[in-house]
Formats: structure tokens, C-alpha cells, sequence
């Protein structure tokens, strides 16, 4: 039974952080699935279609990741894609405490899912998705955070 991985989240945009999590979970599974997540309670600065195709570039030359774009809950979801696992990036303590919640009521609604942390390396610590879209919106610098991929659809835009 192949090992199928989703990696939910809303990638908006997706970072340099996000990118090393996928990166260094490859050994663990045989796909990785990484599933934008719709949520009617955010709104995103960029469209999901847009997310996917950032994730389709990053990920063009590795055949076991996969992009997609989801709605409805994370469980069934993995459900319909025959996920075992969920992937999640953790950078600091707080994030284990929210991470681990959402786990348990995970597991509570199906117990044959494991969640899986990795930690981010260092250097991504301080990268979050909603600093980078502060720094965009305020016309920063955002390229430390951010693949090149997404620096240069900005930059055309």
C-alpha cells in the first residue's frame, strides 16, 4: 500500500519554509500531496489557482508531488485521495500546541491518520505566510522568503 501524504495548508503564497518540509519529507513517502486548502473564513491574496500553479513549477521535475486544490474537511479529503498520513511544519513551540490540536480532533474523526511534524530548518524559522503578504503588499523585499517561481510571476504582474 503506497505511503500518500496530504500536506493541507492555504500556500498563500507558498514559501521557502513550506518548499523544505515537502523537500526533506520526500524520503518518508512514496506521494506527497499538497492540498490548498478552501476556507471561506480567510481570503486570500492570491487565487487558488494561482497557488497551483506556483506548486506545479516548484515541483515540475519531482513526479511525487502533487498539487491540488481541496474544500471541506482535511479527513475526508485524505479519504478520497487514500492519505494515511498528514504532513505539518512546525517552526516554534506555539505552532506544536495549535498543530497538535488539530491532530487529536483529526485522529478523533479518523483514527487510522497519523499526523506528521518535521521541524523547519533554522534559517525558515521567521518565515510565515502572513509576513511575506504584509511584506508584498507593502512593495518590500519578499525574495529572501519566497521560491523564485513566485518572486517572478510578482515581479511580472
Amino acid at each position: 500500500m503506497p505511503r500518500i501524504c496530504l500536506f493541507p495548508g492555504t500556500f498563500d503564497p507558498i514559501t521557502l519554509g513550506h518548499v523544505d518540509i515537502v523537500t526533506r519529507a520526500l524520503p518518508l513517502f512514496d506521494k506527497i500531496v499538497i492540498g490548498i486548502g478552501l476556507n471561506a473564513a480567510k481570503a486570500p491574496m492570491f487565487s487558488a489557482e494561482q497557488r497551483l500553479l506556483w506548486i506545479s513549477e516548484i515541483f515540475k521535475d519531482e513526479p511525487r508531488v502533487e498539487g491540488v486544490v481541496y474544500e471541506g474537511l482535511t479527513v475526508t479529503y485524505c479519504k478520497e485521495i487514500g492519505a494515511r498520513f498528514i504532513l505539518r511544519g512546525i517552526r516554534y513551540v506555539s505552532d506544536f500546541e495549535y498543530e497538535k490540536t488539530i491532530a487529536d480532533a483529526n485522529r478523533a474523526l479518523d483514527n487510522s491518520l497519523e499526523t506528521v511534524f518535521l521541524t523547519g530548518e533554522p534559517k525558515y524559522t521567521s518565515v510565515a505566510s502572513t509576513i511575506v503578504r504584509d511584506i508584498i503588499r507593502n512593495h518590500g523585499d519578499a525574495s529572501p522568503f519566497i521560491p523564485d517561481v513566485v518572486i517572478k510571476s510578482l515581479r511580472d504582474k
